[in-house]
């Protein structure tokens, strides 16, 4: 991997933030094209110990042999499983939740970090015993195809997808730019039709302004028209772009506030995050980064951002970590956004993904970041200084009743004071040095 991309690190999902984006992300058609370097080599019987002295890794083999020979139910035994099963026990024995393994087909069927990939651009789920169309993406070869919500995919070249499990289902139907495939698919009325998709470049936009329910609202039911709203899924390639794009509408066309939403926002990559933070900054820290020798670099804004007068207010919850955790405390450290929702994940770490011989991926923890008041968020996370419940994966809430939106509207329509009781952001004696980096 070369080494720009290497530091282009990210959060990519961590513990319960990563099940929520491949919850919305890993069931998309489409094939990702991943660079990075040679998968790393697998390790031998007599390897070094990184504390010191030699680990046989051979004995796995052995259990396994010992397991296959004499073990009870041998005729359950998955190698597969149990081969992921250890990676996965050694890791676990780190405690620390941004260095996993990604499996070789969750690997494969995910949307990586660019925020595009090759395939037919839609989104499946299973019902009963079908595969079921959840939406094709707007302007998608699925969707000018005729693929609509609701179909059922019958077959994918010929072969009927029957009892097939959706990641089955989605490696058959993804593939390269220019290939095709067909689809036998049952629409809504009952008819059948063969429908052959050439695969092209789909781009997943990671910001969207259409807010939950559809309209922007007050707590009474009015309609707010002069207030932005920006949802932002994911740090990805493109998302710069995006945000600048929507910011700057929202501020030069004289909107007297804008909400950013990253509640269900797992993060994604620094470079990235650290470029939508310098849209709303002009000047200041955005974060600092320490490695393992407790050395820092720290990133700074520089001057001239889309959007540096326009009051923010940002949304967040529980699942909001690393990236979104870093965008929140940026603007929030530096004066340009109040925080509103729920306390979010705590991901401070940066973290590099590696490519493995199997397929997979294993994701490193290679440094710690610290927010531009020098506070270590890592599992503490960031307190909001106006805690609202319920938020979008809480029991009851609406989308048509969004208390949590409606707290932002009402804080930049008529603007409370902080509580003296909140506590925003953690603050440690960590300095935040004064040294600037390129």
């Amino acid at each position: 991997m070369p080494t720009s991309r290497i530091y282009r690190t990210a959060v990519w999902g961590v513990g319960i933030a990563l099940a929520a984006m491949l919850l919305a992300l890993v069931y998309t058609l489409g094939y990702v094209s991943h660079t990075g370097t040679k998968a790393a080599e697998s390790q031998q019987s007599g390897t070094p110990a990184a504390s010191g002295g030699t680990v046989d890794f051979s004995t796995l083999d052995q259990i396994l042999g010992i397991l296959n020979q004499q073990y009870f139910g041998r005729a359950n035994l998955d190698p597969q499983s149990l081969y992921e099963a250890a990676i996965r026990g050694m890791l676990d024995s780190l405690s620390d939740t941004g260095t996993f393994y990604i499996d070789p087909t969750s690997n494969q069927i995910s949307v990586g970090p660019t925020g595009s990939f090759d395939g037919i651009g839609a989104t499946v789920s299973k019902n009963g015993n079908n595969i079921v169309i959840v939406a094709p993406f707007a302007g998608s070869p699925a969707a000018e195809a005729g693929i609509k919500a609701g179909d059922i995919i019958l077959k994918v070249d010929g072969e009927s997808t029957q009892g097939w499990a959706v990641d089955q289902a989605v490696l058959k139907i993804r593939g390269p730019k220019g290939s095709t495939v067909t689809l036998s698919v049952q629409h809504a009325g009952g008819t059948t039709e063969d429908l052959t998709i050439t695969r092209d470049e789909v781009h997943v936009d990671t910001v969207t302004t259409t807010p939950p329910g559809g309209t922007l609202k007050d707590a009474s039911g009015n309609t707010i028209s002069d207030l932005a709203y920006m949802n932002i899924a994911q740090f990805s390639e493109s998302t710069p772009a995006e945000v600048k794009r929507v910011a700057g509408d929202a501020e030069s066309s004289g909107k007297k506030g804008l909400i950013i939403d990253m509640r269900v926002n797992p993060g994604g990559l620094l470079r990235e995050t650290v470029d939508t933070a310098d849209a709303f900054l002009d000047s200041g820290v955005i974060l600092s980064e320490e490695d393992r020798d407790g050395n820092q670099n720290v990133y700074r804004a520089q001057a001239g951002g889309v959007a540096l007068h326009i009051p923010i207010v940002l949304l967040v919850d529980e699942f909001s970590a690393s990236g979104a955790e870093v965008l929140t405390a940026a603007l929030h450290d530096n004066g340009r956004a109040t925080v509103v929702g729920e306390k979010t994940f705590g991901k401070g770490t940066v973290n590099i993904s590696q490519p493995l011989k199997d397929g997979g991926a294993l994701y490193v923890t290679i440094r710690r970041w610290l927010t531009p008041k020098g506070a270590q968020i890592d599992e503490v996370g960031i307190t909001p200084d106006f805690v609202v419940t319920p938020g979008p994966l809480d029991p009851g809430y609406d989308q048509n009743n969004d208390v949590q939106l409606q707290r932002a509207i009402e804080q930049l329509e008529n603007p409370s004071p902080i509580p003296a009781t909140a506590t925003p952001l953690p603050v440690t004696a960590t300095p935040v040095p004064a040294t600037a980096i390129p």
